[in-house]
């Protein structure tokens, strides 16, 4: 016989659900704030150092940041599925479309990767690290340093995710979760929907403008 998902601290599953759910929202609030004061110094040091942002982000390879935009979106729209046939108490086929969003996860940090060696063979690196002959001036190495923090940040955002992905795919497939109660996998789709949607700003931001 399964054990009853409620805690013993709440009256009844519902109120358990909104506490999570409560609780979820308000962390991904702080995480929308961190990245914004991130979004917020790009920003005013592009204004400081137009004409060599203009330079250095021309080193960016805007192919692999629209690759990994596409597919950041399509494992979105996987865990939606996911969380959809959770709903329905289908435990494995949300197993299963979770698998498919650690997946494109992989995908996307195997490009990231790909990106990033480029970068490291090129001498664009952070501060004092920076040897890059192409652009030259204090506003390189403060581009370079943002861009890494900016997307290093998101990596590892992408990391945390798919980790939580993997661990509520594992327990959908075990059975763990039905359609009455299936709130992890519900905060689990939050989340990662929070990590494309910070992409979505990053990709104009670092790659386009």
């Amino acid at each position: 016989m399964q054990a009853s998902p409620l805690a013993h601290h709440f009256e009844n599953l519902d109120k358990q659900t909104h506490a999570a759910r409560l609780g979820m929202w308000l962390f991904l609030a702080t995480e929308v704030l961190l990245f914004t004061a991130l979004f917020a110094a790009y920003g005013v040091y592009r204004f400081l150092y137009q004409d060599t942002f203009a330079q250095a982000s021309r080193s960016i390879e805007t192919w692999i940041g629209l690759v990994n935009t596409l597919v950041l979106v399509t494992s979105s729209f996987t865990v939606a599925m996911g969380l959809n046939e959770a709903t329905k108490g289908n435990g494995k086929r949300t197993a299963l479309f979770f698998a498919a969003s650690v997946a494109l996860a992989l995908v996307f940090l195997g490009f990231k990767a790909l990106e990033y060696t480029h970068h490291f063979q090129e001498g664009q690196l952070p501060g004092r690290y920076y040897t890059f002959e192409g652009v030259q001036g204090p506003g390189a190495t403060i581009y370079f340093s943002l861009y890494f923090l900016i997307t290093g940040l998101h990596g590892i955002h992408v990391i945390i995710g798919m980790t939580v992905l993997a661990i509520v795919g594992v327990l959908s497939w075990r059975g763990k979760f039905t359609a009455e109660y299936h709130t992890p996998v519900e905060l689990a789709g939050l989340y990662w929907h929070l990590v494309d949607l910070i992409w979505i700003f990053v990709f104009p931001l670092i790659y386009l403008i």
